[in-house]
C-alpha cells in the first residue's frame, strides 16, 4: 500500500476524488476557486495551473516524481501559486489551457501543466516533466519574471490574443445548408484514411471515435455504401475482439497504444462505455450480429456491477493502475493473464480457450504477460477443435466466468466515484438504445431510475443542472454539454417509455439553454452559462472528438424538437447553426462528424413515426427494433395530448400509425410493416 503522507493541504476540502489524491502532497495545492485566484493577484505571484484527472496513468506518475517530493515541492511554494484542476469536473478550464498547450507545443495531454500571470493568462506550458526539468524550468521562468517581466507579460498577452482568435466563429450571410453531394465527397476523401484490414484510422495509438463511426454507419445505410458499411463492420468487429474490451468483465478502455487494438491505457471511463453502448445497439439492430448484442449486454453489466451508485447515478471511471500481491502499483495489473494461471484455471478447456483468445505471440504483451484478443471467426476455432460452434461458446463462457471469479480476489483498480451529469447522459442514451434495440426489458427501469436521479438531484433551484454530484452534494453549475446531453437522453427515454415529461423536460432544458449559453452572434451556444464567472475567454466548443462536441450535441436536439415541437421555431436556430459551421466542416470534416450526420439528416427524407390507439406499446416495439435513424417516435392511447404530434388523430377501437414529414402525414395505416414500407420507400 502506499506510504502515509504526513502533510495536508487545502485539497482536504474537495470532494473531487483527484483533488483528494493530492490532498497529502507537499505541495500547497489550492483548488480553482476565487480565493486562490485573487491571492495570486494580490501577492503578485504566477499561477502554476495543473490538470489531470483521476483515472490518468502519467498524471499518477508526475505525482510521484514531483509532486510528492519535498525539494520540488519547495520551489513551488516558495514561487507560485499552486492550483489543481480536475479536467472533468472543470472542461471550461481544461478548454482554454489545452488549446494553449497545443498552441505552444503543437501537442497536448495530460497532466496538462501551464504557468499563468497573476490574471491567468498563460505563457507556458507542457505535459509530463521529469523532476530536475520540472524544477530546472520553474525556477528559470521565475527567475525571468523578476528580472524582466514585460517580456513574460507581452508572450501571454499574446498568447490571450491567439486563445480568443483559435476559437472565434465567423459567420455569412450567404451559407446555404450542406447538400447530400457535399457531403459524399467529403466522406471520399476520407477513406483514404481508413485502416480496412483492422479498422480505425491507420495509425497508433488508436481511439475508438463512437461518433465518426455513428455517422458512417447512418452513411452507409442511407446511400447503400458497401466499401463504408463493410469499413464500419471491421472496426466494430476488431474493436470488439480486441484487448481495448474487457473480455472478462465488459466495457471499454480509453485507447489502445498499437493498431490491432490490443494493448490499452486500462482506464475505463464512463463516457466511452455509455458512447458505444448506443454504437454497438444501432450496429446491432441494423445488422442483426450478435456479436454487437454481446457486447452491448457485457458492456451494461459492467456499467452495473462497478459504477453504479445507491443513488442510481453513475460514477465516471475505473484507473488504468491497480495493486499488485506484492503491493507495486501497475497498469493493467487487474486485466492481464500469464499462461500458467490460465493453464491452471482452465484446464482441460485451456487449448480451446488459448486458440481463441490467443495466447501466442499475437496476444502476448510484456513481461509475461498476455493480454485477451480475438483474431479469427468462432466458426473457424470450432472447427479446428472439431466441436459445433454452439460447444466453442459454452466452453468459452465457462471459462470466462472462472477468470471473473478469479479477478475478483485481484486488488481492484481505484474508483473515481464522482457523479458527472453530461457523462450519465451519455450513459442514460446507451441504456434507452439497448432497450430499443435488444428489447431486453430489464434496461428500461434502470434507464427511468438513472433519469429521475438527474432531474431530483441534480437539478437547481431555477430550473439549470448542476455538473458534479459527490457525497450528497453538487458544487459545480451545469456546462453546456450537460445541458445538450441530459436533452438528447432524455428525448430517447421519451421514445421508449412514452411518457411525456421526459419530452417536457427536454423542452424546458433546451429553453434554458437558448436564454443562458447563447451567442447572438453566430447562433451557437457558449460552453459556459451567462451566470458563471469569466475565464480568460468564453468557449465556443464545435468540434466533435471522442465526444460528440456540445454544440453538435445542441443543433441534434433542436432538429428533434422543431418535430416535436414545432410552434417553438427550433430550426430557425438549427439552421443558423448549420450555417455558420459549414466552413469548418467542409475544412475538416472528420473532427465534425456528429454535424455530418446532421446535415446528412437534414438532406434525407426525416420522418415523425406516429402511433395512437390502445395497442400503441406493441405496435411501438415491433417498429423501434428496426434501424429508423431517420425517424422520431410518437405515441399516446390517450384520446387527448398536448403534443402537437398526437393531437386530434385518435380514433375510437383502433390503433393508427401516421408516417410525417414536418407535420405532413400520409393516410394512416394499421400494420407496422405497411409503416415501414412506407418510410423505406422514401429513403
Amino acid at each position: 500500500m502506499p506510504i502515509p503522507q504526513k502533510h495536508t493541504n487545502n485539497l482536504i476540502k474537495e470532494s473531487s476524488p483527484y483533488l483528494l489524491q493530492h490532498a497529502h502532497n507537499p505541495v500547497n495545492w489550492e483548488a480553482w476557486n476565487d480565493e486562490a485566484l485573487l491571492k495570486a493577484k494580490e501577492k503578485n505571484k504566477l499561477i502554476l495551473i495543473s490538470i489531470g484527472y483521476a483515472a490518468c496513468h502519467w498524471c499518477h506518475v508526475m505525482e510521484h516524481e514531483c509532486f510528492e517530493d519535498e525539494e520540488v515541492a519547495k520551489t513551488m511554494n516558495a514561487h507560485f501559486i499552486n492550483i489543481k484542476v480536475d479536467r472533468e469536473e472543470r472542461p471550461d478550464i481544461d478548454h482554454i489551457y489545452m488549446d494553449a498547450l497545443q498552441m505552444m507545443t503543437g501537442s497536448g495531454g495530460w497532466p496538462l501543466n501551464i504557468l499563468a500571470l497573476p490574471d491567468g493568462r498563460p505563457f507556458w506550458g507542457a505535459t509530463f516533466v521529469k523532476k530536475q526539468e520540472w524544477i530546472q524550468v520553474l525556477n528559470q521562468l521565475q527567475q525571468l519574471y523578476v528580472d524582466d517581466p514585460n517580456k513574460i507579460i507581452g508572450y501571454a498577452e499574446n498568447m490571450a490574443t491567439g486563445l480568443k482568435e483559435i476559437n472565434a466563429i465567423t459567420t455569412s450571410e450567404n451559407q446555404s445548408l450542406i447538400e447530400g453531394s457535399e457531403i459524399d465527397t467529403m466522406v471520399i476523401d476520407w477513406t483514404k484514411y481508413f485502416d480496412t484490414f483492422l479498422g480505425g484510422y491507420k495509425r497508433a495509438p488508436k481511439f475508438m471515435m463512437p461518433t465518426n463511426l455513428n455517422f458512417l454507419q447512418y452513411y452507409s445505410h442511407t446511400k447503400l455504401d458497401n466499401t463504408v458499411n463493410e469499413y464500419v463492420n471491421t472496426t466494430l468487429t476488431r474493436m470488439a475482439w480486441g484487448g481495448i474490451f474487457d473480455h472478462v468483465g465488459g466495457g471499454f478502455s480509453r485507447y489502445s497504444v498499437d493498431t490491432k487494438w490490443h494493448v490499452p491505457h486500462f482506464e475505463k471511463m464512463l463516457y466511452d462505455n455509455g458512447l458505444l453502448i448506443s454504437l454497438y445497439a444501432n450496429a446491432y439492430a441494423a445488422t442483426k450480429n450478435e456479436l454487437y448484442k454481446s457486447v452491448v449486454e457485457k458492456s451494461i453489466t459492467f456499467l452495473e456491477e462497478e459504477l453504479l451508485d445507491k443513488s442510481n447515478g453513475f460514477y465516471s471511471s475505473l484507473d488504468a493502475d491497480s495493486f499488485t500481491d506484492d503491493n507495486k502499483l501497475v497498469e493493467g495489473a487487474f486485466y492481464v493473464w500469464q499462461e500458467n494461471q490460465l493453464k491452471e484455471l482452465l484446464k482441460d478447456d485451456y487449448p480451446v480457450f488459448s486458440d481463441y483468445f490467443s495466447i501466442n505471440s499475437y496476444g502476448y504483451w510484456e513481461e509475461d504477460n498476455y493480454v485477451l484478443i480475438r483474431d479469427s471467426e468462432a466458426l473457424a476455432i470450432a472447427m479446428n477443435h472439431s466441436i459445433t460452434k454452439v460447444e466453442l461458446q459454452q466452453i468459452i463462457s465457462k471459462c470466462l466466468s472462472l477468470l471473473k471469479v478469479e479477478r475478483e480476489k485481484r486488488n481492484k483498480p481505484r474508483l473515481d466515484d464522482k457523479i458527472l451529469t453530461s457523462w450519465n447522459g451519455l450513459a442514460l442514451k446507451g441504456l434507452t438504445d439497448a432497450y430499443r434495440y435488444l428489447e431486453n426489458d430489464r434496461y428500461l427501469p434502470l434507464a427511468i431510475n438513472n433519469a429521475n436521479f438527474i432531474v431530483e438531484l441534480m437539478t437547481t433551484e431555477d430550473g439549470g443542472l448542476y455538473r458534479n454530484f459527490k457525497n450528497g452534494k453538487s458544487t459545480i453549475h451545469g456546462f453546456l454539454e450537460d445541458y445538450a446531453s441530459i436533452i438528447d437522453a432524455f428525448i430517447g427515454l421519451y421514445e421508449v417509455s412514452f411518457d411525456e415529461k421526459w419530452l417536457n423536460h427536454s423542452l424546458e432544458f433546451t429553453k434554458y439553454v437558448i436564454k443562458n449559453f447563447s451567442d447572438a452572434d453566430t447562433g451557437l451556444f457558449f460552453f459556459t452559462s451567462n451566470n458563471d464567472n469569466d475565464l480568460i475567454r468564453r468557449t465556443l466548443e464545435t468540434a466533435d472528438n471522442v465526444i460528440p462536441s456540445s454544440n453538435s450535441m445542441m443543433a441534434h436536439n433542436l432538429h428533434k424538437l422543431s418535430r416535436y415541437f414545432p410552434e417553438d421555431n427550433f430550426d430557425i436556430r438549427l439552421h443558423q447553426m448549420i450555417k455558420t459551421m459549414k466552413p469548418s466542416i467542409i475544412k475538416n470534416p472528420q473532427n465534425h462528424a456528429n454535424w455530418l450526420h446532421l446535415a446528412q439528416l437534414m438532406s434525407d427524407n426525416f420522418y415523425e413515426l406516429v402511433v395512437i390507439g390502445e395497442n400503441f406499446e406493441l405496435i411501438c416495439k415491433t417498429l423501434m427494433k428496426n434501424y429508423l435513424p431517420n425517424a422520431i417516435f410518437a405515441a399516446s392511447n390517450a384520446k387527448t395530448s398536448n403534443l402537437p404530434l398526437l393531437m386530434n388523430r385518435y380514433v375510437m377501437n383502433k390503433t393508427l400509425i401516421y408516417v410525417c414529414n414536418h407535420g405532413s402525414c400520409q393516410m394512416p395505416v394499421e400494420e407496422p410493416s405497411k409503416a415501414l414500407s412506407l418510410v423505406s420507400s422514401n429513403v
